[in-house]
């Protein structure tokens, strides 16, 4: 065995180990796999990107720009879940990125965390055309790929951020008004409901009380940390 193939061997064994633990089920190929695909070194969240961000499964994969994985602290505590991708974030292939995620900084601030504490995703990868509603089997083929992240992130608190993030989370149809000013649970991870920060771009009276939505978020995760 060359020196060169050895180290690409053993890199893949400190990586396989790194992303699934001491439990092996290596398939037939999997390290010549791993090793043509650039995956060793990367980490089981970026392992996760590279093997779905060509994603065709809806025909949101023909209009998109870029698919939109998610973006932030892969071990955060906190994570925040929007809609879908707008036209900026379609355009930069990063979630919140444009006016509303300007406002959501602000936001964190106001709570003492930065983009960088937190991991932030959406129900969907893809910008629907239009910024328009997503549909329901646009969400039932996108949404694994978020209870994926999910899992991988382990957050002690998630933040919906508007109605349409919290009723597919929660799969309710009541409105975003019963839905906030409580705790709720997803998968056994304490849930909080607010505002999309477009929302309150075109209704700064709600700031506020966006705030105090985040603030509760933070109570709930002083009760779990």
């Amino acid at each position: 065995m060359s020196r060169e193939v050895f180290d690409k061997l053993n890199g893949f064994l400190n990586w396989y180990q790194d992303l699934y633990g001491k439990e092996w089920f290596v398939r037939n190929g999997d390290i010549l796999a791993a090793i043509r695909n650039g995956e060793i070194g990367l980490s089981p969240l970026q392992v996760f990107k590279g093997r779905i961000q060509d994603c065709q499964k809806c025909s949101l994969g023909k209009t998109r720009k870029n698919f939109v994985f998610g973006h932030g602290n892969e071990n955060a505590d906190i994570m925040f879940i929007g809609e879908a991708p707008g036209h900026e974030e379609d355009m930069k292939g990063l979630p919140f990125v444009g006016k509303s995620g300007q406002l959501l900084n602000q936001m964190l601030e106001k709570i003492t965390l930065k983009r960088e504490d937190v991991f932030i995703a959406n129900i969907l990868k893809c910008r629907p055309p239009n910024n328009r509603d997503p549909l329901p089997e646009e969400v039932s083929t996108c949404i694994p790929y978020l209870h994926k992240q999910i899992e991988m992130v382990q957050p002690k608190v998630l933040i919906a951020l508007g109605r349409v993030a919290a009723q597919n989370l929660l799969k309710s149809q009541e409105s975003l008004t019963r839905l906030r000013n409580r705790s709720w649970q997803y998968q056994n991870i304490p849930l909080i409901v607010t505002f999309h920060p477009a929302y309150i771009l075109r209704n700064m009276s709600a700031l506020d009380d966006g705030v105090n939505d985040l603030k509760l978020a933070i109570a709930q995760y002083e009760k779990v940390r």
